[in-house]
């Protein structure tokens, strides 16, 4: 866990949670997200922080014959959604990290808990590691409010007593698949603990079990630029249909939001078929040494030592090709200017203005290893997503800005 004071921070932040949400098809609900970059120290080398969270995923997730139980969630402050979530009666508003890499909701690393008469103290100790970051404290029960018609009851939320690689955020909302809460009770260490999506579908709240997010590529420091849909998804923000695939059998990438994929430069096959994740808090897209080696001489390009990233001239980027991601029977497609970092902000990270930088890095370890890719913040930009807990499936679909031009 990093800092988030001192580093180069992208944060989706829920404007209010008085604001008023927008209610789609048989009530799920939508709350606007809003995207923050967060320079007051000065650039930093975000690739380097991008793969400090993927060296915690692979090391962390390997778990037991059992599959995802004793698995070790991950998190990362430097790349993070907020969301100001209301905790207690009357409620104390809590900026959360949303992270699809863990699954326990927990507050007080900067504010602290305030108990209300909605708040039981189940007497549980709780402590849960992430990477190079942790929180130890009690388990309690309380009432948590997302939005105007989003309320949980009696929800599990950890107190932390101590915590650390946690700066100007409160905590986290997880949304993790429910097998990444098991052994994070100091006491009862086979337990899982239903987590927010869990309990908003079995208290009636939502229809479904799932969670569609929209996000849009952008330019600008501060734009509210994306939604997260709790119990179904919001036709609006997407084209055609969405298609689904099943989670992944092979580990550790089962652990996550992992599935099968294959990936194609243009009509060249760069990566066969092979199991990776989806990480709504990794920037980059990450694809296996050998996968990356045969992008690298494709576009031509080369490796730039202030950013890390690939760099590319204006002839090379004129020459970039498709990149293809084969997920189950469709095919989503980076094209040229989604595979490179927007231009204008290109100081923020360490780069120079007007250079054409990509955004597909290496994992630093071969195929074959169960973890052989990363689909990042700039593939999820490009395409509609949904994390189908009930169904253990992911989906994609396209957006008026797959095509977009504005990197």
């Amino acid at each position: 866990m990093f800092p988030a004071a001192s580093l180069l921070t992208i944060i989706f932040l829920a404007l209010s949670i008085a604001g008023s949400p927008v209610e789609i098809d048989n009530s799920p609900i939508t709350l606007p997200i809003a995207r923050r970059l967060n320079v007051s120290n000065g650039p930093i080398n975000l690739l380097q922080q991008d793969k400090a969270r993927l060296t915690a995923l692979k090391d962390n997730s390997f778990s037991t014959q059992s599959g995802r139980a004793g698995s070790t969630p991950v998190t990362n402050a430097v790349i993070t959604y907020l969301i100001a979530v209301g905790i207690g009666s009357p409620a104390t508003t809590y900026n959360l990290i949303v992270d699809t890499g863990s699954s326990n909701t927990w507050v007080g690393a900067d504010t602290k808990y305030v108990k209300t008469k909605t708040s039981v103290d189940t007497g549980e100790p709780v402590a849960v590691g992430y990477g190079s970051g942790s929180f130890s404290g009690k388990e309690y029960t309380d009432t948590i409010t997302l939005g105007t018609g989003l309320t949980i009851t009696a929800q599990s939320i950890g107190v932390a007593s101590t915590s650390e690689g946690f700066t100007d955020v409160d905590g986290i909302l997880g949304i993790g698949p429910l097998d990444l809460t098991s052994g994070t009770l100091t006491n009862e260490p086979t337990k899982t603990i239903p987590t927010v999506i869990d309990n908003l579908h079995s208290q009636g709240t939502i229809p479904h079990k799932l969670i569609g997010i929209s996000f849009e590529p952008t330019t600008s420091k501060t734009v509210t630029n994306g939604e997260l849909t709790f119990g179904g998804t919001d036709a609006t923000k997407y084209t055609g249909s969405i298609g689904y695939t099943p989670i992944t059998t092979t580990n550790p990438s089962s652990t996550y939001w992992g599935i099968n994929q294959s990936i194609s430069y243009g009509s060249t096959t760069i990566l066969s078929s092979t199991a990776g994740i989806v990480d709504t808090g990794t920037t980059f897209v990450y694809i296996a040494s050998d996968a990356y080696a045969k992008y690298k001489s494709a576009t031509g390009g080369t490796l730039d030592t202030a950013t890390g990233l690939l760099l590319l001239s204006s002839s090379k980027y004129k020459a970039l090709k498709n990149l293809n991601f084969h997920i189950g029977s469709e095919t989503y497609a980076l094209t040229p200017n989604a595979q490179i970092w927007p231009r204008s902000l290109n100081s923020y990270i360490g780069g120079s203005n007007n250079a054409i930088y990509l955004v597909v890095s290496d994992t630093g370890t071969p195929s074959g290893s169960g973890f052989d890719f990363v689909n990042g913040y700039t593939f999820l930009e490009r395409f509609y997503s949904v994390f189908d807990t009930a169904n253990s499936r992911v989906g994609f679909a396209t957006t008026p800005y797959t095509d977009a031009i504005t990197n």
